[in-house]
C-alpha cells in the first residue's frame, strides 16, 4: 500500500466556481467549516507547512483553493462561512456553489467537516451534511481545539456529536474524532481517514469498500 506523504503538498489553484475548478481526474477530498473553526490551521497541521491562510478576519476565503498531493490526489480548501462582513447575494452565492461542488463534483471522494468542539453542529455545520447526504458524500468531522477541553469534556461533545448523526441518520456514512493542530492531537486518525479516500485502488486491491467510512 502506498503511503501518501502529505507534507509534498503544494498549491496547485484557486477557483471563484467550480466551473473554474481543475479537470475532473483523479481523487480529491474537500475541508469545510465555519470561518472560525481552524480549517486552515488543521490544513497546515496536516502538511506540516504553512500552505492554507490563516487570517485574524474570519471569512476572508472566498475561493476554492487546491493543493495537490501528487498527480491524482488533491486537498480542497473550501471557502469559511459563517464570519464574513460580505452582502447576503455574496453569502449566497457561496451557498449555491458549495452545493453545486458538494453534489457535483465527481472526483470528490469525501469531505473533512471542521466544527469548534466547545460548539458543534451550528447551522451551517447540519446544512454541509444534509447536502453530503443528498448527495451520497461521505464525511469525517473533525472536532477541532480539543485541547481547549478536559478529555472527559472532550469525549462528552464526542458522544453528542456521534447520538446527532445517529439522528440525522448520517451514522453509517459520517464518522468523527476530536482534534488539535496545536497539539497535533488526533493527526493520525485524520491521516488514514485520508489515506483511503485518496488511494481508493490500493483500498479495493484488500478487499475493502471504495469510499467505505467503517
Amino acid at each position: 500500500m502506498t503511503e501518501i506523504v502529505f507534507t509534498k503538498a503544494y498549491f496547485s489553484k484557486s477557483a471563484p466556481s467550480i466551473r473554474e475548478c481543475p479537470p475532473e481526474t483523479g481523487y480529491e477530498v474537500a475541508f469545510a467549516g465555519r470561518s472560525n473553526a481552524g480549517k486552515s490551521s488543521a490544513i497546515n497541521a496536516l502538511t506540516n507547512q504553512k500552505l492554507a491562510r490563516t487570517s485574524k478576519t474570519p471569512g476572508r476565503t472566498q475561493l476554492i483553493n487546491f493543493f495537490n498531493l501528487g498527480e491524482n490526489q488533491r486537498l480542497v480548501d473550501l471557502p469559511g462561512y459563517g464570519y464574513a462582513k460580505v452582502s447576503r447575494e455574496q453569502k449566497e452565492k457561496w451557498q449555491r456553489d458549495l452545493s453545486e461542488y458538494l453534489q457535483k463534483r465527481q472526483t470528490l471522494q469525501g469531505l473533512v467537516l471542521l466544527m469548534d468542539i466547545r460548539h458543534p453542529l451550528q447551522e451551517f455545520d447540519t446544512t454541509m451534511l444534509n447536502w453530503a447526504k443528498r448527495g451520497g458524500m461521505p464525511v469525517h468531522i473533525l472536532l477541532t481545539k480539543a485541547d481547549k477541553l478536559s478529555r472527559s469534556q472532550a469525549m462528552k461533545s464526542l458522544f453528542a456529536v456521534q447520538k446527532e448523526l445517529k439522528h440525522l441518520g448520517l451514522d453509517k456514512t459520517a464518522s468523527v474524532q476530536c482534534f488539535s493542530s496545536l497539539k497535533y492531537m488526533g493527526l493520525d486518525e485524520l491521516k488514514a481517514k485520508l489515506q483511503t479516500w485518496l488511494a481508493p485502488e490500493t483500498n479495493e486491491v484488500s478487499g475493502e469498500v471504495l469510499g467505505e467510512t467503517q
